[in-house]
């Protein structure tokens, strides 16, 4: 793990360049919503672009140009379509090399290329072996180890999402842009490819020393895979209470309005359900050691993102419930 570290020491690659890149344009854009209003002058097409859902009830009027672009929320589906699709066919190509040693076919390769990744060769392999005997003998293993469950994590995180639009959400008539759509769609694609690409490499195929994978399970996979299901369970459980909130009791749904969430994590934060998001990706940085550059990139614009989203959410509900909690914090408890 500690060699595999030197090599994140490289050249910032395209994928490393547009996951910093993200972050960087979602903080900016979360400064300058914490800014305070009428300090700087309000742009309604940016405020309906980064809005979506209820957050576009609280933002300044919409003009009628803007509703041309709206793409119904439940339309979230879509994205969860794909990624179960697309990231469960990058979970086959992985099990599948590593476990007959068959190469990525020469599309995906590629790809993986284009973006600069796949750059783990045995020639590097064979010159950290020569400094870090037994490190380095453990890192093809570990690495190839990480990336399968953090791929396996992606796959059910993303299927439980897409149960969830399915059978668990009550969706209204509520709009998200079309610019976020496509985001979304792209979105699991790439951080998909993201994942395959921290797998070693030699050429085409697969490097792991040693045939059983399993041998080269460490503390923090178990740890991470603890931390998934933690914060896999509570985001389920938020995202029940939310729809509940539309429900009577015996499970019908009897309306579409907004109510104040209580229970689980809502007693802390506005948007519970963004953290766990937050915490599912960081179990995945801890899945990969905790050393990988790249994936630390990735949990850099969830957290970006998902805090502005948090904080659009916390400013609709305080202005819509004059009884709204006022320990309640955004995103996170106590402190924001």
């Amino acid at each position: 793990m500690a060699t595999w570290a030197g090599t994140e020491v490289s050249a910032l690659n395209p994928l490393r360049a547009l996951w910093l890149t993200l972050a960087a344009t979602f903080l900016l854009t979360l400064l300058l919503q914490l800014v305070p209003a009428g300090l700087l002058p309000t742009c309604a097409f940016f405020q309906d672009l980064i809005r979506y859902g209820k957050t576009k009830e609280g933002a300044p009027p919409r003009p009628a140009a803007c509703r041309a672009f709206d793409v119904p929320k439940r339309y979230f589906s879509h994205f969860y379509i794909i990624s179960v699709l697309w990231n469960g066919f990058l979970l086959w190509s992985l099990t599948h090399s590593l476990v007959t040693g068959a190469p990525f076919p020469n599309w995906l390769h590629g790809l993986l290329r284009i973006l600069g990744t796949a750059q783990f060769r045995v020639l590097l392999i064979n010159l950290y072996r020569s400094l870090y005997t037994r490190p380095v003998c453990l890192a093809g293993g570990e690495l190839a180890l990480s990336a399968l469950l953090v791929l396996a994590f992606l796959w059910l995180h993303s299927l439980r999402r897409l149960f969830e639009c399915l059978f668990v959400s009550v969706f209204s008539n509520a709009v998200i842009h079309v610019v976020q759509y496509w985001f979304g769609l792209v979105y699991y694609i790439l951080v998909g490819l993201t994942v395959l690409s921290q797998v070693p490499m030699d050429g085409r195929n697969v490097y792991v020393i040693g045939k059983n994978l399993l041998m080269q399970a460490r503390w923090f996979h178990i740890l991470g895979m603890m931390m998934f299901i933690w914060s896999s369970a509570h985001q389920y459980r938020c995202h029940v209470i939310l729809s509940n909130l539309r429900k009577n009791k015996a499970g019908v749904v009897i309306h579409c309005n907004h109510r104040i969430p209580f229970g689980d994590w809502f007693e802390y934060v506005s948007s519970p359900n963004y953290l766990a998001e937050l915490m599912i990706y960081i179990s995945m940085a801890v899945t990969f050691g905790f050393y990988n550059l790249t994936w630390w990139l990735v949990v850099t614009y969830v957290f970006f993102s998902q805090a502005l989203s948090a904080f659009l959410s916390h400013k609709f509900y305080k202005s819509k419930f004059i009884s709204y909690p006022k320990h309640r914090k955004a995103f996170l408890p106590f402190l924001f």
